[in-house]
């Protein structure tokens, strides 16, 4: 059989199975296939998944950790380009956007186009799941200073105020390196009100600062690496898993209120001998913890867990050095899962 018959076959397919093939791919992939024929241009625009990443734009190899200036105002602007075109394509209400999900730097205007095509498709279209990822060009925390901090948290700010419409829409974000204002954090969840899932890595409102969240739909909150003393879920009836890895004070660090549905915690950080210790009762006797992740590297890791009486629990616990510790359980607890991990 041919090449042409081959193609003949492939075109032969209905639409609905070819635009299943094309979400299978990334958004510059399946652009691509609009130079077969004008068909495949028009398929782009009926896609469900649009997953438009400056990764994707990236030379092979080349992870976005580690990228120099001018690749990054390349491929940010690829980013943009390929966000206002795929959605230029769509007829208005006639396809469901399952999944849209951009991925860029905060750099220049960049994400004040990507966030107003965002926003209009928002308007236009039924978007199930939207997602930002705002990157400020580094991972290494050490490589970024306060002054760096408070100015690439102006930036977001900027953008956060001329987009609102595509916040109001959003149902994931993704921030890293950010300093805000006392209350700006405040304000992204009030206007975020479809936001289930928020990761927040080396942010905060000023070292030593307190974070308090409360949102109605909530249900994933991960915060890495950020130099709080203190984290207060004050009411989040939806959230049933909480990541906080590192932070910078053992005065009882987390405050955990309404949050009925909670079921899986990860608490990682470098604890020491002389830090103070704090128990697991006294923040989580009144949750339904099924799943808990104790990381304390280093020297120390809690020795109370009474506040067990779960039907399972799975408890994970990874440390350098090993101290003398005591796990007391209630009466009522019946552990399926037991399971301790040294790490070395």
């Amino acid at each position: 059989m041919g090449k042409g018959s081959r193609d003949d076959m492939l075109s032969a397919l209905p639409d609905d199975i070819l635009v299943n093939i094309l979400d299978r791919l990334n958004v510059p992939e399946a652009a691509r296939t609009s130079i077969l024929a004008r068909r495949w241009g028009q398929l782009c625009g009926k896609l469900s998944r649009l997953i438009i990443s400056v990764q994707d734009f990236l030379p092979e190899g080349v992870l976005h950790s580690n990228v120099s200036v001018d690749e990054l105002v390349r491929t940010n602007a690829a980013v943009v380009q390929a966000t206002e075109s795929i959605l230029a394509r769509r007829n208005p209400g006639e396809h469901t956007i399952r999944l849209l999900s951009t991925t860029f730097y905060l750099r220049d205007d960049a994400p004040l186009s990507i966030g107003r095509a965002v926003g209009h498709a928002m308007a236009t279209h039924l978007v199930e799941v939207a997602k930002f990822s705002v990157r400020t060009g580094t991972d290494d925390i050490a490589e970024i200073d306060d002054d760096e901090l408070v100015t690439c948290g102006r930036k977001f700010m900027v953008f956060f105020d001329a987009c609102s419409n595509a916040f109001g829409g959003l149902t994931s974000l993704e921030l890293q390196n950010l300093r805000f204002g006392e209350s700006d954090i405040s304000s992204i969840l009030v206007s975020c009100k479809r936001l289930k899932h928020l990761h927040l890595y080396n942010c905060d409102s000023g070292e030593h600062s307190t974070l308090q969240v409360e949102h109605a739909h909530l249900n994933e909150l991960c915060i890495t690496q950020c130099r709080l003393t203190h984290v207060k879920l004050s009411w989040l009836p939806q959230l049933t898993l909480l990541v906080f890895d590192g932070w910078i004070d053992f005065d009882d660090p987390l405050f955990i209120g309404h949050v009925p549905l909670l079921t899986s915690v990860s608490l990682t950080n470098v604890a020491l001998s002389f830090n103070k210790m704090f128990k697991l009762s006294e923040f989580l006797s009144s949750t339904s913890v099924q799943n808990l992740k104790l990381g304390f590297r280093s020297e120390k890791v809690s020795r109370d867990c009474s506040f067990v009486s779960r039907t399972s629990l799975t408890l994970l616990i990874s440390s350098c050095v090993f101290i003398p510790c005591r796990f007391g359980f209630s009466q009522n607890a019946q552990l399926k899962v037991w399971h301790l991990s040294f790490a070395s």
